[in-house]
């Protein structure tokens, strides 16, 4: 396939993801805005009879012409391919009564012949996501929205902290990778952190509901794009960075500088763990530290990091003030226990006592996170979301540190995606497991053998060395069904890659696929014909 092919491929694709994207929830009590306060309150400037403008009530707010309900403010974007713009006349017949949009904008044809009143700002998305605020009625200065940054655990520590809000009896919400929940009702997730106005709606929709916190993934890609924009966060919080995402950044400092929005001053408390440099740029005398590092002077720490015999990691939890307590974590691997304290330090400063923390903690489940199959198999298997270099060599290190046996690491990486770190990946394998299967993950509209190859070419750098096999296997189904036909008593099978995933992207098309699924059937296959 060449570029153009590619390239083609690609645009088909996310075009396709477009039309799919869910509508979110909307509030069913709205307070209509007039469109006059909007104007003064974004400095934008109004493109409309007077008398027109004074006129007009807005009640929603969409960037995506399709999901326009009566009363919106259509959002009109500049984009990589499109104009926003363009797509005015599908917003009118939905029903929007504004556009929102910039000067290029203003100008397209379809927005002047729209009929309606127009506003004007050199950055639309960047004050877009504090319009929604004002129109939803800011709604996250009702909730307690808990924001979580970083390459590693967000979507952990997350689980963690809504785990300690439940055992302490708060209503929640939640929104991240795996699901967005609105008390027991789930949604899915179409992005780590929803777009600027579907995040306002949702936040609403929770307000409405008598949700009282939020615990929230926020992406480098959400603070760079302003999605978070209008969100005020009780707590902003920091868990690490590695090497992720340098498709969309310019390199590691770029990366770590759209990181550190969380903490320029829209976080009443700010919460760090600081046993990294990154971790440590963002302290400032205000900030609740939080580190797993021995020694460490943080004001939340772990000591006595151990396994149970029924193989949770049990540590003394250390907070500020002398406090202390016992704890148990069913979650394998320090790097959970740094997830696990940050969850504590965050639950600390909204009030949740200690007592609360600790319960939390030990009954937290987190779908494809180090999550455990058994069904009576004798070796341990495991399905993991690690994508990243850094996040496959924690995992392994953590299952490394509770078997005599061998590991054997299913693993592949994603197309379209950050192609740096591929190489980096299949020596993060090898560096950690006996056996390594390289398989497709999401190819996209990348060619999966081009991938698999740079990966490859990572694995075997160090393979011998490592005193580490590795194999090729295109299809991931038959790269499980080979690792559990290669597992041996003792041994530890991990699918990483995808992890709560439920399907797998190839060449535009979401084909239905599980790893847990597909690890659970390939063990009853090898127990059927065992037995």
């Amino acid at each position: 396939m060449n570029n153009d092919e590619a390239l083609a491929r690609g645009r088909a694709r996310r075009d396709n993801q477009a039309k799919a994207v869910v509508a979110p929830p909307r509030p069913h009590l709205i307070e209509p805005v007039p469109l006059t306060t909007l104007v003064a309150r974004a400095d934008a400037r109004l493109v409309a009879d007077p008398a027109v403008a004074e006129a007009v009530a807005v009640t929603g707010a969409t960037l995506r012409a399709q999901h326009v309900l009566p009363g919106d403010l259509f959002a009109a974007l500049p984009g990589a391919r499109a104009h926003g713009a363009d797509f005015v006349a599908d917003a009118v017949a939905g029903g929007a009564v504004a556009v929102l949009t910039d000067e290029a904008g203003a100008a397209r044809p379809a927005v002047r012949e729209s009929g309606l009143p127009v506003l004007v700002h050199p950055d639309p998305r960047g004050v877009l996501g504090s319009v929604a605020a004002w129109i939803y009625g800011e709604p996250s200065l009702t909730l307690s929205v808990l924001g979580i940054t970083g390459t590693s655990g967000k979507t952990t520590t997350s689980y963690l902290v809504e785990s300690g809000l439940r055992a302490a009896g708060y209503h929640t919400g939640l929104i991240g990778t795996v699901e967005t929940r609105i008390g027991t009702e789930r949604l899915a997730s179409a992005f780590t952190t929803p777009e600027a106005p579907d995040l306002q709606a949702l936040l609403a929709v929770m307000v409405e509901r008598g949700v009282t916190h939020v615990p929230m993934e926020v992406s480098s890609h959400a603070l760079a794009l302003g999605r978070v924009n209008g969100t005020r966060f009780a707590v902003g919080a920091f868990t690490n960075l590695s090497q992720d995402h340098l498709d969309f950044h310019r390199d590691m400092e770029d990366y770590f500088s759209a990181k550190s929005l969380l903490f320029d001053g829209r976080s009443t408390h700010e919460v760090v763990v600081v046993d990294s440099p990154w971790g440590q740029a963002l302290v400032t005398p205000r900030t609740v530290t939080v580190s797993t590092e021995p020694g460490s002077d943080a004001a939340w720490r772990a000591t006595d990091i151990s396994l149970t015999e029924t193989g949770e990691q049990s540590f003394t939890l250390h907070a500020p003030d002398g406090r202390a307590a016992k704890a148990t974590l069913p979650l394998p691997g320090e790097f959970n226990v740094a997830n696990a304290v940050l969850a504590a330090a965050i639950l600390d400063v909204v009030g949740v006592d200690l007592d609360h923390v600790v319960a939390g903690l030990a009954t937290v489940e987190v779908p494809g996170r180090m999550e455990r199959v058994y069904l009576g198999q004798p070796f341990t298997a495991v399905v993991d979301y690690a994508h990243k270099p850094a996040a496959v060599t924690q995992a392994l290190r953590a299952l490394r540190a509770r078997t005599r046996g061998r590991i054997i690491t299913v693993l592949g990486c994603g197309g379209d995606r950050d192609t740096a770190k591929r190489p980096v990946m299949g020596e993060a394998a090898v560096r950690g497991s006996d056996l390594v299967i390289v398989t497709d993950d999401n190819p996209r509209s990348e060619d999966p053998a081009a991938i698999r190859e740079a990966m490859l070419a990572g694995a075997r750098a160090v393979g011998p060395s490592e005193g580490c096999e590795v194999l090729e296997i295109g299809d991931r189904r038959t790269a499980i069904a080979t690792a559990v036909e290669r597992a041996e008593v003792g041994d530890v099978v991990l699918i990483a890659g995808k992890g709560h995933e439920s399907g797998q992207e190839i060449d535009g098309v979401v084909h239905p696929f599980s790893d847990r699924d597909e690890l659970e059937a390939a063990i009853r296959e090898r127990l059927g014909a065992t037995q």
